[in-house]
């Protein structure tokens, strides 16, 4: 048995707490998962996990096991990172989880150019703009645009990004121009949802950040199918500058309301808690925060 590999393996299935989580991030059968584990608590004479049908629960010599396999993995991980120190070349798989439309417009040439010049590094995509959960997930990093972080993240932010009210001129000659925040209330808003419910757009307004009350008929939980509609003069959007700016450029939209323009969102870097960071994810996270001045710190 590779002890190494077993430890690593029940990381992650204490982490995820679902054998068909772990196999589904390490791409086998479940049935391979539950052999490794079956064949570890073989060779400590010992029991680790109670299965049930809902959940996995770690026995008090699996909670132990657990932060002794941490210890151990973290050291490995170190120590090989160690012997690299001077070099730029990395080794070994980033799980990376990014924001489909972020992800796509902006963050992928960084990517692909980092790849290029680590060509011993493997890089998994995972392209959501749902937030992940890494540990579940099995993720080493994700990208986030947010100012919405939790408590326990652990993040390094890489930049920020403004938010742009836009509308068509066709939208414009139709229904006239919004002078302040408060007369989108009667106006038709695109909203960033999966339906077509209320919402609330923060604007500054008299020096202080206010939520003003939007509605409309058309929700969408991807801001270029929301902005496609914008510039068909299907209503008014709130959407970050990197999505917005070449339907600006090509004049398909224009913005309105910038002196009352929102707070920035921050672009971060965010992390698994409780976890070393490899050196091959250090590199990442420094070389995207060299890339990203240019969408605005």
């Amino acid at each position: 048995m590779d002890k190494l590999n077993a430890m690593q393996i029940f990381v992650r299935l204490a982490e995820a707490g679902s054998f068909t989580a772990v196999a589904d991030q390490l791409q086998v059968d479940r049935s391979a998962i539950t052999r490794q584990i079956s064949a570890l608590e073989k060779h400590l004479a010992v029991k680790l996990i109670t299965r049930s049908t809902r959940r996995l629960t770690l026995t008090p010599a699996g909670s132990a096991y657990l932060e002794k396999c941490r210890l151990i993995l973290n050291l490995v991980d170190a120590t090989e990172s160690s012997l690299n120190e001077e070099s730029t070349l990395v080794r070994g798989r980033i799980r990376l989880g990014l924001p489909l439309s972020f992800g796509r417009e902006r963050l992928l040439p960084a990517l692909l150019e980092f790849m290029r010049l680590q060509p011993n590094l493997e890089l998994l995509l995972t392209m959501l703009d749902q937030r992940s959960n890494l540990i579940e997930e099995g993720l080493d990093l994700a990208i986030r645009v947010t100012n919405d972080l939790q408590p326990s993240d652990i993040v390094r932010k890489l930049g920020q990004c403004r938010l742009i009210t836009a509308v068509s001129p066709a939208y414009l000659a139709a229904h006239g121009r919004p002078q302040h925040p408060d007369d989108l209330r009667h106006h038709d808003c695109l909203l960033y949802s999966s339906s077509s419910t209320a919402a609330q757009w923060p604007y500054c307004i008299d020096g202080q950040v206010k939520s003003v009350a939007v509605r409309g008929r058309l929700g969408a939980n991807n801001g270029l199918a929301l902005l496609a509609a914008n510039a068909t003069g299907m209503g008014i959007s709130l959407q970050p500058d990197f999505l917005v700016e070449p339907f600006l450029a090509r004049n398909q939209l224009v913005e309105i309301l910038a002196e009352f323009a929102p707070p920035p969102l921050g672009i971060y870097a965010v992390l698994p808690s409780n976890r070393y960071i490899p050196q091959r994810v250090a590199l990442l996270i420094d070389f995207l925060g060299k890339s990203l001045p240019a969408f605005g710190h």
